[in-house]
């Protein structure tokens, strides 16, 4: 997970090329397709993104045979991140749902000339409101690199509570890298004081 800082894009173009599915007042969510395969290659190829996340860069042709592998697969659900213009920034994805216990995880990129200005926030915000509000998910996680300060603060602004650290969890760039781990649980979701995706 990579991000972030603060925006105010509010109006969606009515002329969108991408059905928006979910929205909130900056960020719109689109299912991800087989075509969005050259833009994911491009963001986590990134070297920031494959720093921070962990990415190993993979060819175009093996990043859409998964993006067409995993448009199947019932435990994924993955977006593109829109500004209100229909402009794609990012990607987003609850992965791992388990519908029994009600848990997920999130995964979060954004593209490099859209990092800190709050799209991830609003990305991450809508996501949860879609995970809590529409699904039956009690408690999404994530994890970044401790020192992915900006990625940190972006979930923290949403809610999300630190609850450890999986220690040389990563190996990137010759070193080990510790990962934070962190949660929401729906109710730490309910007692947030902000629109819902819904309200606005």
């Amino acid at each position: 997970m990579i991000e972030d800082g603060g925006t105010t894009d509010t109006d969606f173009d009515d002329e969108e090329t991408r059905v928006v599915s979910w929205r909130n007042a900056s960020v719109g969510l689109a299912v991800l397709d087989v075509e969005d395969a050259e833009l994911l290659q491009g963001w986590r190829s990134d070297p920031v993104a494959a720093h921070e996340i962990g990415f190993w860069p993979r060819s175009l042709s093996e990043l859409r045979e998964r993006v067409e592998r995993d448009r199947d697969n019932n435990d994924r659900d993955d977006f593109l991140v829109l500004l209100p213009s229909g402009v794609p920034i990012g990607h987003i994805a609850l992965t791992d749902q388990d519908l029994v216990n009600g848990t997920a995880h999130v995964e979060l990129v954004l593209d490099p000339g859209h990092r800190g200005r709050g799209y991830g926030t609003a990305a991450l915000d809508a996501l949860v409101d879609l995970a809590f509000g529409e699904l039956p998910l009690h408690r999404l996680a994530v994890e970044t690199h401790t020192d992915n300060g900006a990625a940190l603060a972006a979930l923290a602004r949403s809610g999300f509570v630190p609850e450890g650290v999986s220690r040389s969890a990563c190996f990137h760039r010759g070193r080990r890298y510790d990962l934070a781990v962190l949660s929401l649980l729906r109710t730490d979701w309910e007692a947030l004081d902000r629109p819902r995706a819904w309200d606005v």
